[in-house]
């Protein structure tokens, strides 16, 4: 096993890369879902699971198609934004898809609540739900074919040492004759 070329320094291009990135992709979301429109009326709140899905669906193919997509995809790049800032090759695929996953979720409830406060803008619990789908979505699509590339590179040698389980160094030493304060 040998170490990539620039090994560090990539790891550090990559995390500064996707940092970037990231702050891009939140201030597209941040002024797509949180600048005022000016409407005539404005329906009510949707706090009830699928219910918006659902009127989404009687609307018809393509218009439900259109407003379901556009509720999973914009979100969806934080799925491969946030492990691309992290910038970490070898870790735990569960643990990567998990903490993407929560803080999609996160990200996406912080919107919500922020649109409370926004006139024309309103909470609805199936675009929370549809984002986290989107960033899950993305998350499993891309991640782990990336890593997996980004460990083997171009020539299928491997470039980064992946850790190996340590043995067992036995139980932890003590020292006779050494007893316990009062």
């Amino acid at each position: 096993m040998r170490q990539g070329s620039g090994g560090h320094g990539s790891a550090i291009r990559f995390r500064a890369t996707g940092g970037f990135l990231l702050v891009a992709h939140l201030l597209l979301v941040g002024w797509i879902t949180l600048r005022p429109l000016d409407v005539p009326w404005v329906s009510a709140a949707n706090l009830q699971p699928f219910a918006g899905i659902k009127a989404d669906l009687a609307l018809g193919g393509l218009q439900a198609a259109r407003r379901i997509g556009e509720s999973v995809l914009l979100l969806a790049p934080l799925g491969f934004l946030l492990p691309l800032a992290g910038g970490r090759l070898v870790v735990s695929p569960w643990g990567s898809l998990v903490r993407t996953v929560a803080a999609g979720a996160m990200l996406s409830l912080g919107i919500e609540l922020l649109q409370t406060g926004v006139p024309g803008q309103v909470v609805d619990i199936d675009s929370l739900l549809l984002n986290t789908f989107g960033v899950a979505l993305a998350h499993v699509a891309v991640v782990p074919a990336v890593r997996a590339r980004l460990r083997r590179g171009d020539d299928g040698e491997r470039r980064v040492a992946l850790p190996r389980e340590e043995a067992p160094q036995g139980p932890t030493p003590t020292i006779p004759r050494v007893g316990i304060a009062p």
